[in-house]
């Protein structure tokens, strides 16, 4: 019987041990911020009224939505580049923007956005965005591009300035981007 207690005492002993190594279990860190992309470079923003948009940047929105009414608009630079932001509205009095930029004195449209609903998004464009843990968008822009890719840019809740996120859709196919356009 004694070898028997010993053993006995010896084991809770080895377990007591045990369990006082591990010692109180810390609190979980704080959660990351849920963001897919890192913040892009900083730009320099003015605004221009829409009397004195280049005539090159007026040509090109009016070329791309005949009748557009401009309502407001913004020079961007940013690693050397001139884009230019232009609002308003199109006869029909949707809201729309288009993104320019500047290439040897003469402007491109490179998109034509609008802010949709976040349940509006294709359910693909919504599943990638979902399956990166990313968030839920506080806004939607939907933006259509050149090559007829269409980019969702999905904002944060309290992070107006730029999207966290963005996913490419086109052909079917919803692809959570990794970088940011230049403009």
């Amino acid at each position: 019987m004694r070898g028997q207690a010993w053993l006995t005492g010896g084991l809770m002993t080895c377990a007591a041990l045990a369990l006082a190594g591990c010692g109180k279990a810390e609190a979980p860190a704080a959660a990351p911020e849920k963001s897919v992309l890192a913040d892009g470079p900083a730009a320099d923003i003015s605004k221009v009224a829409a009397a004195d948009l280049p005539p090159g940047v007026r040509d090109a929105v009016l070329a791309k939505v005949p009748g557009m009414t401009i309502a407001e608009a913004e020079r961007k630079e940013r690693g050397g580049k001139i884009f230019y932001d232009v609002e308003g509205t199109r006869p029909d009095g949707s809201e729309v923007e288009l993104d320019l930029i500047e290439e040897a004195g003469k402007y491109r449209v490179v998109e034509m956005q609008r802010d949709i609903a976040w349940a509006d998004a294709p359910a693909p464009v919504r599943a990638a965005a979902a399956a990166a843990d990313a968030f839920t968008p506080a806004r939607v822009i939907e933006s259509t591009q050149e090559d007829g890719m269409v980019v969702y840019e999905l904002f944060a809740p309290g992070k107006a300035d730029e999207p966290a996120a963005e996913v490419n859709w086109k052909d079917g196919k919803a692809v959570l981007r990794s970088e940011r356009n230049e403009y």
